[in-house]
């Protein structure tokens, strides 16, 4: 009995997390924020589309796009800069990550500077007709993944029109 109690143990998180992330896909860029959400962004391991999912550890309250196909990338739009140097050039990492839905601007960042070693990441919500952000801080040390090399592993295409925003 003990067995079965620990095996069910064992699964459960698993259980939990799984309707995250499919037997096709693979996380691109991943974190926990501090209100105990969590936002994945996953691909098809063919690259044949990208989705955006946030929620609970046990519902996903949103995705986007809603279906999964190779137009998917065009909803998405990255951009990325990176100074090298260190302290001594102040030296930063910035990159983008941002999305349209009914009315909200959707914008993860994951940032590095080096002048005070700052890791930061999270969501900017934006309602686009009040002009109001709203932030939802990620926890950095539950991370996984990076936004730092989408351009290079992905289909999606950097676009310098956005300017940054963390």
């Amino acid at each position: 009995m003990k067995f079965y109690i620990t095996l069910l143990i064992l699964l459960f998180p698993h259980g939990i997390y799984s309707q995250y992330i499919l037997e096709n896909e693979s996380v691109i860029y991943s974190f926990n924020t501090n209100g105990e959400k969590k936002m994945v962004l996953v691909k098809d391991n063919n690259n044949k589309y990208i989705q955006y999912r946030f929620g609970t550890k046990r519902k996903i309250e949103m995705q986007f796009p809603a279906k999964r196909t190779e137009e998917s990338w065009k909803h998405f739009h990255y951009i990325f800069y990176s100074r090298g140097g260190g302290k001594a050039n102040s030296g930063q990492e910035i990159a983008n990550l941002s999305f349209t839905k009914d009315g909200y601007q959707y914008l993860i960042y994951d940032t590095y500077f080096s002048q005070n070693e700052k890791l930061a990441t999270g969501i900017l919500l934006k309602n686009l007709k009040l002009d109001k952000t709203t932030r939802i801080n990620g926890i950095i040390k539950n991370r996984v993944g990076s936004l730092f090399s989408l351009n290079l592993e992905t289909p999606l295409e950097f676009d310098e029109s956005l300017g940054f925003e963390f």
